[in-house]
């Protein structure tokens, strides 16, 4: 049975919309970097944002207070200026048309009419019954008249104010949704404000029209017709009285069970029954979390380990990896240094990228360990972020949980295959592509660099400025003298392409006759032209017999009298003498001649000729030196 207070409900409404306590923290900045940061954060942010929502469902309430008056002067009356007329106890005798006939005593019937059940809810009471009526001071056709209804309205309204009085709790059903929130039969129409059906703002109210609800009475105004209600205030009991006996139970180190309440960038917030705990991204997996979300979602059930707990300022800190084996005890026995494993590229910087081998362990590849090729490259022109690759541990420190990885090393060493692709002697093409004081570097191949020394470029002229010689981009082709492996050095040069001298020496050895044309005298000795561009020394030593230039008249003096003049014995400058090849250094590129020596052989072998060609053994070396003279 409904029966409708009919005055307005706007007072009451905003004064309700006003009075709302504070929801629980729906967000926090995102940019927390701890857990007892973001738990402030949340405190300070929460308030701002539950303020605003407050506000704006304060608004709406007020400004639904006259559609809530309008509904409830559709169905009610004014109430009684003043209880003039006692209630009395009657009983039902008679149905009529005009409606319920009773019994005043003293042969005396009243009568309630019908249009009291007709137009409203109320139910007829039955033949017989005692039923309780308030005169109204009319008369019709020779009844008294009573009212039946305002009866039941004045005991409705002493039980919802004695239920205000008490705090009690009040089942409602709700009946239409107005601007600002709901309309809630208690036995009269009340005001349900949207923030107060829960403790965070419901995001749709539709839904809740036919439902039956447990409130509170919060407002009560009898003479104007006003009453708000609140669900809210139930839950915030029931919360603040879970939320006390669970910190006196509350310690760190604890495992508690919990359901996801809310999920931010920063972390995610669980209800652990009546207190709510942050449990921080960091403290969600020992691997790598872009977003909370991926992890746990809303009113997911789990068990976090509570880290830190200030009973003071009810805050609790959770983990969830800690409930987990930390992978890094056992990583110093999985990745040993120089075992080659797979892993999935986690994340690019610009000084290398990190490759994660198991969830929590993750080692960095530094730039320089990513590629054999010295053309420095940025690490996300190498590798994407989940692409997997091979990687070789050079280093682990389980301890600083660090493990320093390589993916070079796990690939071949080019500088092994470029020894067996380029081996010494070889001729290359490539550009150049530095030039430095000391010479200039030729790409071989990408990723591959020789260096041609400034003392490679030219067997006779010196080179003082390599940029004279050469130019950066323009085409080299040169000879592979050196590869060094273990230092990543090529050595080529340029004059070793042409090798004359590398000729020369494959076609003469050390006691060969040679003919050479004196090209310049020096104090020590005749410099002699071999070939083209090549030469020999003849010294002083081995041009002719010591005994034979100490019996001359001495060298002759220079002008100035500092020392004798440059002398070659019998050597003139541009005249043809045969030598004899006394030693061969082919990595200096030196020949040493002696004159005399390829006398003494060729009159030697002049000799044995001339015997040789004589019919008398008797011949001696006089006559073959008179023979010599005579031609």
């Amino acid at each position: 049975m409904t029966l409708d207070n009919n005055n307005p409900a706007s007072a009451a409404a905003a004064e309700s919309a006003e009075a709302e306590n504070t929801p629980t923290p729906e967000a926090v900045s995102p940019e927390a970097i701890s857990p007892e940061q973001a738990a402030n954060a949340a405190a300070h942010a929460a308030a701002a944002v539950e303020a605003n929502a407050v506000e704006t469902q304060a608004a709406e309430e007020a400004a639904s207070a006259e559609e809530m008056s309008k509904l409830i002067d559709q169905y009610g009356e004014q109430q009684e200026a003043h209880a003039q007329n006692e209630i009395i106890e009657v009983k039902v005798v008679a149905y009529t048309e005009q409606g319920v006939v009773v019994d005043l005593g003293g042969k005396t019937e009243g009568l309630v009419p019908a249009a009291e059940f007709s137009e409203t809810d109320i139910p007829r009471p039955e033949p017989n019954a005692m039923i309780e009526v308030q005169r109204t001071g009319e008369h019709k056709e020779g009844y008294t008249i009573v009212s039946y209804q305002k009866v039941l309205r004045r005991r409705t309204w002493e039980k919802i104010d004695a239920q205000f009085k008490a705090k009690e709790t009040v089942t409602g059903k709700v009946v239409d949704r107005i601007k600002g929130g709901l309309v809630v039969d208690i036995g009269v129409r009340a005001f349900l404000p949207g923030s107060q059906y829960d403790l965070r703002p419901a995001a749709n109210l539709d839904d809740l029209v036919g439902k039956e609800l447990p409130v509170r009475i919060t407002k009560l105004n009898r003479r104007r017709g006003n009453v708000v209600v609140s669900r809210r205030a139930l839950m915030e009991e029931e919360l603040h009285a879970k939320r006390a006996a669970l910190l006196e139970t509350l310690t760190e180190g604890q495992t508690v069970h919990g359901t996801v309440k809310n999920v931010t960038d920063y972390g995610v917030f669980v209800d652990l029954g009546g207190i709510d705990g942050l449990l921080h991204l960091t403290d969600l997996s020992w691997g790598r979390v872009k977003h909370p979300s991926e992890v746990l979602k809303p009113e997911q059930e789990v068990d976090v380990q509570i880290l830190k707990f200030d009973k003071e300022k009810q805050r609790v800190s959770l983990g969830l990896k800690q409930l987990m084996v930390d992978p890094w005890i056992t990583a110093g026995e999985k990745y040993p240094a120089g075992i080659k494993v797979k892993g999935k590229v986690a994340g690019v910087v610009d000084y290398g990228c990190f490759v994660e081998l198991e969830p929590g362990v993750e080692g960095l590849v530094h730039v320089s360990e990513m590629s054999w090729s010295k053309k420095t490259q940025h690490p996300s022109k190498v590798v994407k972020v989940g692409e997997e690759v091979d990687v070789v541990i050079l280093d682990i420190k389980p301890s600083d949980r660090r493990i320093s990885l390589g993916m070079k090393q796990a690939q071949p060493d080019p500088w092994l295959l470029i020894a067996e692709k380029y081996p010494v002697g070889t001729i290359v093409t490539g550009n150049v592509r530095n030039i430095a004081e000391f010479g200039a570097f030729i790409e071989i191949e990408d990723g591959f660099d020789g260096l041609i020394h400034v003392g490679d470029v030219s067997w006779t002229g010196r080179v003082k400025n390599p940029h004279e010689v050469f130019k950066k981009g323009e085409p080299v082709t040169a000879k592979v003298l050196k590869i060094d492996p273990e230092n990543r050095r090529v050595s080529l040069g340029i004059k070793q392409v042409n090798d004359i001298w590398g000729d020369w020496f494959k076609e003469h050895k050390v006691g060969q006759i040679v003919k050479g044309k004196v090209s310049r005298i020096a104090t020590f000795g005749a410099f002699v032209e071999l070939g083209e561009n090549i030469e020999g020394l003849c010294h002083n030593t081995e041009i002719e017999e010591r005994k034979r230039r100490d019996e001359g008249h001495g060298a002759p003096m220079h002008r100035t009298g500092i020392g004798p003049l440059k002398s070659a014995g019998p050597l003139e400058p541009g005249k043809e003498y045969e030598f004899k090849i006394i030693k061969i250094s082919s990595d200096t590129r030196r020949i040493g001649l002696s004159y005399r020596a390829a006398v003494k052989q060729i009159e030697r072998k002049e000799i044995e000729q001339y015997r040789s060609t004589k019919a008398t053994a008797g011949a001696t070396i006089g006559d073959a030196i008179k023979s010599k003279l005579a031609r």
